[in-house]
């Protein structure tokens, strides 16, 4: 009796195993090829399999269940069930609640405030189209950052070769053409061939102008020693023309010499660092182009005289003859006269921006006083270190710790005025006198900042200087419904650079000497245990 009662337990311990396979073979089958008949018998058999390994053990055995080890199996069965249905849950609020964390110097796997915010503001669907054969993962990752976004926006890759028809349509000539479309309109983007990555900062530029219906001028005045807008280099503002045109702007040369009037079709005016004086005329043609709906930017320039002072006086704004000294600016090594902004007003063109930095080599501080009619705010704040130190005959600064101001300073400011604007009235087929225009109330903007060289070629690029510049156009060219923020940040080339004797050194140090301190310490070691 008692070796069938141990050819029994030899019996029912193999058939227990049989249970958890078929459970797991359901499982498997169930979520794979989907929930039916056989997935189901499956589990279900197995189940009966255990249900009746544990009523043949009982009953072969009275006192199993009051066993130590079938309650420390129990225990350790119940706890590895539980683990299951905890980790299970986890992923399934992983996968329903998906949440990212982005450790990378750029944050290049997290869309820029205002990507994030141009494709939340979609009003109607837009389908991103990349004619690739191999679709690049980092693309796709990217185009996923956008999708979870809003769900008016979608995308898709086409092989040009395989689906020719659509190809055609997009009048795609190269593989690795990106297109938008929306309501039965398409925009190229970029072409990523050669194995160049999607760009977020074309891709959102793309869709802030799908609502543009046309391009805006931005004249920059000229005939002064103003910055050339087509310049490369040191002092040129090439960097920020070139984003301008991105955005639909179109950066345009303004002579007021030749013809001392601006054009009706200037959205923008920019005075960017004039070294001489304006002509009476030509500050007479600014002075009546402020009457109107329009916008204008000042950036003054340290030991210049462009003769703005009568005009800036109206708005209630004084440039002074002091330089800011930040010691902000000697401790990173730039230089005391280079400014370090991270105060900010409460103002679109900086709202976002936090306490992000930005510089202004040379900067002066602003005055300001009520005018009535003018609203005014600020934009840039010194910190309370910094001090506002003359400069003297000679260029040189003239320091006197009991008089020179302290700090904060204000170097840039905004500022509005209401004006009254015609509004053309309606043609009447009626041979009535034509009636008198009615009038509308619109604004004019201004921009002073005590500095230029922010917006120059080598600076643009850096922190948020370029953001400041083409937010500040943004808004001067009131179009108000468009986002201003902080724009996307391009992926940092970090890659390392060897020259044929250091790859030599690098090859000697890790296959010869790393080797020989690992030998000869393992030797050390064993000449002393010996």
């Amino acid at each position: 009796m008692k070796k069938v009662q141990a050819f029994n337990w030899k019996l029912l311990k193999y058939f227990f195993w049989l249970g958890p396979v078929l459970i797991i073979m359901g499982l498997t089958s169930g979520a794979i090829a989907g929930w039916g008949a056989v997935p189901t018998a499956l589990i279900v058999t197995g189940m009966a399999v255990i249900a009746a390994w544990l009523y043949l053990e009982s009953s072969a055995h009275p006192g199993f269940w009051g066993k130590r080890s079938t309650q420390v199996g129990t225990n350790a069965l119940l706890a590895t069930l539980a683990m299951l249905a905890i980790v299970g849950m986890v992923n399934v609020l992983a996968v329903r609640y998906a949440g990212r964390f982005d450790l990378t110097e750029n944050r290049i796997f997290t869309l820029a405030p205002q990507s994030q915010e141009v494709v939340q503001s979609l009003k109607q669907p837009v389908k991103v189209w990349v004619f690739s054969a191999t679709p690049n993962p980092v693309d796709r990752e990217l185009l996923e950052n956008y999708r979870r976004r809003s769900n008016q926006f979608s995308y898709e890759f086409i092989d040009p070769q395989a689906q020719p028809g659509i190809a055609k349509t997009f009048n795609v000539q190269a593989i690795g053409e990106v297109y938008l479309e929306t309501g039965g309109n398409r925009q190229f983007v970029q072409s990523i061939a050669s194995g160049e990555a999607l760009s977020e900062r074309k891709l959102t530029n793309g869709l802030a102008q799908l609502s543009i219906t046309q391009q805006q001028k931005v004249y920059f005045l000229q005939g002064h020693g103003e910055r050339i807008p087509e310049a490369t280099g040191k002092g040129g503002m090439s960097a920020a023309t070139g984003k301008l045109k991105e955005v639909s702007y179109v950066p345009v040369p303004l002579n007021l010499a030749e013809n001392p009037k601006i054009p009706d079709d200037a959205s923008v005016v920019v005075v960017a660092g004039a070294q001489r004086p304006l002509l009476d005329n030509e500050l007479e043609a600014l002075r009546t182009y402020a009457q109107g709906k329009g916008g204008l930017m000042l950036l003054v320039d340290p030991q210049t005289d462009p003769k703005l002072d009568t005009f800036l006086s109206d708005w209630g704004i004084r440039v002074s003859d002091r330089l800011v000294i930040d010691p902000a600016g000697q401790a990173s090594g730039l230089g005391p006269g280079v400014t370090i902004v991270n105060q900010y007003g409460d103002h679109p063109i900086t709202r976002g921006f936090g306490n992000g930095i930005s510089f202004y080599p040379l900067a002066l501080p602003l005055e300001s006083s009520n005018i009535p009619g003018i609203d005014g705010a600020t934009l840039l704040y010194t910190s309370d270190r910094t001090t506002a130190q003359q400069i003297g005959e000679t260029g040189e600064l003239e320091f006197n710790a009991a008089t020179d101001p302290k700090g904060p300073f204000n170097i840039g400011m905004a500022l509005t005025r209401s004006v009254a604007s015609p509004t053309p009235a309606s043609p009447s087929p009626s041979p009535s006198p034509t009636p008198s225009p009615a009038l509308t109330q619109s604004q004019f903007r201004l921009v002073v900042i005590g500095n230029s060289s922010f917006a120059t070629d080598g600076l643009f690029e850096q922190q948020l200087n370029g953001d400041l510049f083409l937010n500040a156009t943004t808004w001067l060219s009131q179009r108000d419904d468009e986002v201003l923020s902080i724009r996307p940040r391009e992926v940092t080339n970090r890659r390392v650079v060897l020259s044929p004797e250091q790859v030599i050194v690098v090859t000697l140090i890790s296959m010869l000497l790393l080797p020989l301190i690992g030998y000869g310490m393992a030797t050390a070691v064993w000449w002393k245990r010996r």
